[in-house]
């Protein structure tokens, strides 16, 4: 504009009068845009699927009866404070006060029972006498969490025996205010208005008060609440994954409004917590050490911080809040004698050692805790410090860091349940959750049916499938392998080598053979290795890190250019410390292919698989669906389509500063859908939105990942722009549906327009979720529901166009299905059309929805 106006209009606008005076009672009018923003929202069902052979299906939703919907829920605001107005901070104390709240003013709240949701906000059926209310309560089992200089805990004649006297003063009072304020009211008939698929506020409120009630009955058990999964502290429900690590199994219940009205939702549901017990014991066990003095504390001190314990003989409850820096024979505090007195009239102090104090003047014997540091449960200033061998930490406490490779596969292998057995556990924990005692829901007139409720699925043939030579086959029962098979496309391996980080017992000279000669089965012609680079001996003492910068300098002295790929023998089979710093210096720094392979049991069939991955990461095809080449798939093969994949991976929980990956997955070569490549962008930890699609910096140049997937389609498809664009997106919550629609998809458009400004492809959004609590059940069978089972109806949304698919065979445990949100379809598929393409999508490749659920960075280079 500057610009503009200094070269054509200068002149003019010099000569122009200044501009009147705003008087200063005139409030200016913001001018509005003339193009507003188009806001989406998720689309609503246009029909149901009537393709498939129909069957009946179980599934894990109760339905629910509601007698009443003509009162309103009254929502208040909590605030709590101690008698001095410091507010309440601490977990669990909430719920303890506002239950004797509860108990000690019944009289002055008519009777009314309550909902909390342990922290801000209580809800009760119908109003409170007043719209303010403020209370006094004290509770006389609240333990102090501070004590007084050096201190250690219990005595009679220790600092801690003065405890009782500071008790009193304000600021360790166990006297709260407690504040309940009128913040809104909801009306009952929000639920009825979310089962017709009106969706507002209003209905979301309603369900969510009816789950906090869930979680406030659950919590008066005693038992830990992970968001709407309960855990009971019951031995039966713990499994020992190692590294001082149990998964706890509990259960999951919430309350969903379906197409056939309220139902809960109960699942089978894990978590992991810290073993309880003794704390030398979990150290041990999470550092797998031979005894407590070969420990490294550094370590130790770590992965205790702020976990809960109990201290004998006491019983008392403390939370860790560090080590002592000395011994527990060496470390020092300051003991007033009760009969000495200096001068001054004051009790005299005398220094002395914990472990002097404990087992002296307590007479507690300690076996093994003086050449140990003591546990603090003071504050850094002021320690209390307890010996190790006295503290027992406290059951049912979270365990939020990374599960180990190890660690993981134990779980998923010790939390399996056969479909039958999943159902038995289902029944039971509805039996003995006794919902139809909790006083909210009774007043509300919830009834619980306590059946599995029945479901119309229908079961969708296998597409069929094309490898070499023109053979089509049909996959049998979700599954199908490569013997006596070509690949489609088989790639050529010229430039390859072996390198072998495993055991002397491997001989990698044998695997090479034995993997060229499968190649040739499956028409991939594969050159000798150009070399085998055996791991020498005097590196296997090092470092993961230095072992592969050893083994890479090995390499680079004898190939003569990069390899085309490397196959590498790792010695580890499920958590070789390798993997990762052999991934990252290929791939990251170098882009060389690898294959990694752990030679315990290495027959055809092993290397056969292995080789379906080596030729897919070379650019060769291993099959596709016969429907391409006709090409007859509804809605694409006449239109130019690109297909995307899209997922965000965040880091570890409790690492905040590691960076988000975006990752996405899209066609080319249309009208094939079966080839694909990838793009990887880092992020804002935590960020669930890909925020990298378009990211203009200059006014010609886009660094986002659609103009990569854009440019390559149009490049491998003949000049082709796609006039049809479909994305699914894996990983987000329904609260997040919008963000996609707007945030997202707006991006999309924008990388599309930034190439061509009347471009205008038409858009599918679909959303794929696996991280929900919908199973599904044959009726009169021990086994899972048949691969192709999909469900449109009953305990699908009210409104939405929503469906689930399990669409392989479930070999361990039982068949987690996809859920899928069409979120926009401005393609206009049929239902049946819709559902018949993600079915077939679902068997090609290690692309696409194959993999949705472990669909990060290391899927793709990986799989």
């Amino acid at each position: 504009m500057d610009s503009f106006e200094q070269e054509g209009n200068g002149a003019a606008l010099e000569s122009l009068p200044p501009p009147p005076p705003v008087p200063p009672d005139v409030v200016p009018i913001k001018a509005e845009s003339d193009a507003k923003k188009i806001v989406r929202h998720p689309m609503a069902r246009r029909g149901v699927g009537t393709k498939g052979q129909k069957v009946t299906i179980l599934t894990n939703h109760f339905k629910v009866s509601v007698g009443s919907t003509d009162g309103h829920f009254y929502h208040y605001s909590v605030s709590l404070s101690y008698e001095d107005g410091r507010p309440v901070d601490g977990k669990g104390v909430g719920r303890k006060v506002i239950d004797r709240v509860h108990e000690t003013y019944k009289n002055d709240l008519d009777g009314k029972n309550f909902a909390y949701d342990g922290e801000k906000s209580l809800f009760t059926i119908g109003p409170l006498p007043n719209n303010k209310l403020e209370f006094t309560v004290v509770l006389e089992d609240v333990a102090p969490t501070r004590n007084n200089g050096n201190a250690s805990p219990d005595g009679q004649d220790s600092p801690n025996g003065r405890e009782r006297k500071r008790l009193r003063r304000p600021y360790h009072s166990k006297t709260f205010k407690v504040e309940i304020s009128y913040a809104a009211k909801i009306p009952m008939q929000a639920i009825q208005n979310a089962l017709r698929g009106q969706e507002s506020e209003n209905s979301q409120e309603a369900l969510r008060v009816l789950d906090i009630i869930l979680r406030q009955h659950a919590a008066k058990q005693g038992c830990l609440l992970v968001r709407q999964s309960f855990f009971q502290d019951n031995q039966n429900n713990f499994t020992d994954i190692g590294g001082g690590v149990l998964g706890c199994r509990g259960f999951h219940s919430s309350f969903r409004a379906t197409q056939g009205g309220l139902s809960l939702n109960i699942d089978v549901s894990t978590t992991m917590i810290i073993q309880p017990g003794p704390v030398v014991d979990f150290l041990l066990a999470n550092q797998n050490a031979r005894d407590p003095y070969s420990l490294d504390w550094n370590k130790a001190k770590r992965v205790l911080k702020n976990l809960r314990i109990k201290v004998s003989p006491s019983n008392q409850e403390y939370k860790i809040t560090g080590l002592s820096e000395q011994l527990c024979k060496d470390q020092l505090f300051s003991m007033k004698q009760k009969n000495t007195k200096n001068e001054n009239g004051e009790a005299e102090t005398l220094e002395i050692t914990i472990y002097d104090y404990f087992v002296n003047h307590r007479n507690i014997q300690l076996r093994y805790s003086a050449d140990l540091p003591c546990i603090n449960v003071g504050k850094p200033k002021r320690p209390t410090y307890i010996p190790i061998e006295l503290c027992s930490l406290v059951s049912l406490q979270r365990y939020t860091k990374a599960l180990s490779t190890f660690q993981r596969a134990s779980l998923v292998e010790k939390s399996r349940q056969k479909p039958q057995e999943r159902m038995n556990v289902l029944s039971n924990v509805l039996r003995t959750s006794n919902y139809g005692a909790e006083p909210m829901l009774k007043s509300c007139g919830v009834n619980i049916n306590s059946n599995f409720t029945q479901v119309d699925g229908r079961i969708l043939p296998a597409p069929r499938l094309r490898v070499g030579n023109g053979e089509d086959f049909f996959p049998r029962n979700g599954r199908w392998n490569f013997n006596n098979k070509k690949l489609v496309e088989p790639s050529r391996i010229e430039r390859w080598a072996v390198v072998n980080f495993s055991a002397p017992r491997c001989d990698p000279n044998n695997i090479a053979r034995d993997l060229i000669r499968c190649g040739e089965m499956k028409g991939i012609r594969i050159d000798p290795p150009f070399d085998i680079f055996n791991e020498m001996n005097q590196n296997r003492r090092l470092s993961p890190v230095v072992r592969v910068e050893k083994m890479f300098e090995q390499i680079q002295s004898k190939l003569p250019g990069a390899p085309q790929f490397l196959l590498c023998l790792l010695p580890d089979r499920k958590n070789s410390d390798l993997y990762g710093p052999w991934k990252r210096k290929n791939l990251s720094e170098y882009g060389i292919v690898t294959q990694c392979m752990a030679p315990a049991r290495v027959n055809d069939q092993y290397l056969t698989n292995l080789l379906l991955k080596i030729n897919a990461k070379l650019g060769g095809l291993n099959s596709m669906l016969t429907i391409e080449q006709t090409p007859s798939i509804p809605m694409i093969s006449k239109v130019p389509t690109i297909i995307l994949g899209m997922d965000v991976s965040h880091g570890s929980p409790g690492q905040s500063d590691v960076p988000s990956i975006a990752a996405v997955v899209s066609s080319r070569q249309w009208p094939l859908i079966s080839r694909y490549r990838a793009s990887v962008r880092t992020q804002s930890p935590k960020l669930e939105m890909v925020d990298s699609l378009f990211k203009p910096v200059s006014d010609k140049v886009d660094e986002g990942i659609m103009r990569e997937a854009l440019l390559d389609f149009y490049t491998s498809s003949g000049k082709r722009k796609p006039d049809q664009i479909i994305i699914f997106r894996d990983g987000v919550s329904e609260s997040q549906f919008n963000q996609v629609l707007n945030k997202e998809l707006d991006q999309v458009i924008e990388a599309c327009k930034f190439l061509d400004e009347n471009w205008n492809p038409k858009f599918v959004v679909i959303v794929a979720q696996k991280n929900h609590h919908t199973k599904f059940f044959q009726q009169g069978s021990p086994d899972n529901v048949l691969p192709g089972t999909v469900i449109d109806n009953k305990v699908c949304h009210p409104k939405n166009n929503d469906f689930y698919l399990c669409a392989h065979a479930g070999m361990i445990g039982t068949t987690r299905p996809t859920h899928y949100h069409v979120l926009l379809d401005q393609v206009g598929f049929s239902a049946d059309d819709l559902q018949e393409l993600v079915h077939s999508l679902s068997y090609v490749g290690p692309y696409l929805l194959r993999s949705f659920g472990s669909f990060t960075v290391g899927a793709i280079y990986e799989v």
